[in-house]
């Protein structure tokens, strides 16, 4: 009798297991697809438009290479983060993205406009999206700290708010490394080049590329 149920408590141990680990194993949900006819759009500023190096050496340009998708370059130099909100419904209407690119604030933040201004427009930037069904990934502009540069913390907590990836380092590296800036404010060539490199990251860990 003490055998049996020696047997029944190591019989059902052994399916008990079974089970726990089929359920572990379970296969994720597979990422979204981005179509190889989509439109991605860039949005932003003076960053996004490739200033401090050729205009086909932008990050837009470069992550077009990459991706083989379509994007499109929509940035303004010095444009401001509200003048940017009154731009993009037109822009999203036009072009009719899958996906924007939101890289944008740099000017809010040189200018130190109110943090709570830039997290309105950023959020106001991503409902537009959000409302005609467009993905948004965030690009984080980076401040001015005590220990040199770092990303803004808007950029995280929009991102975040309102579920969204982000990419949040690679502009604070850029422009804290000589090597891969114009300017104080702007990469060169080979910083856009890395600027591609990561968002193409971020593209490529959300989406499906076929």
């Amino acid at each position: 009798m003490k055998r049996l149920t020696l047997f029944l408590f190591l019989l059902l141990s052994v399916l008990a297991t079974g089970i726990v680990i089929k359920h572990a194993t379970k296969p994720l949900t597979p990422p979204k697809t981005l179509p190889e006819k989509a439109v991605v759009l860039a949005f932003g500023d003076s960053l996004t438009y490739g200033t401090g190096a050729a205009r086909e050496e932008s990050y837009p340009f470069q992550l077009e290479k990459r991706i083989q998708r379509q994007v499109i370059n929509a940035g303004i130099p010095g444009e401001l983060s509200a003048e940017g909100l009154e731009r993009l419904p037109l822009l999203l209407d036009r072009y009719r993205p899958s996906l924007l690119l939101l890289c944008h604030g740099g000017n809010d933040i040189l200018n130190k406009s109110p943090d709570s201004l830039l997290r309105a427009n950023l959020s106001a930037m991503i409902h537009l999206a959000h409302e005609r069904g467009i993905d948004v990934i965030v690009i984080a502009v980076p401040q001015f700290s005590l220990t040199g540069l770092d990303p803004h913390p808007i950029y995280e907590e929009t991102a975040e708010s309102n579920g969204i990836p982000l990419e949040d380092d690679i502009l604070s590296e850029l422009l804290s490394d000589s090597r891969y800036k114009s300017d104080y404010i702007h990469p060169n060539a080979a910083g856009y080049e890395k600027m591609a490199e990561a968002v193409e990251k971020v593209i490529r860990e959300e989406y499906r590329m076929e």
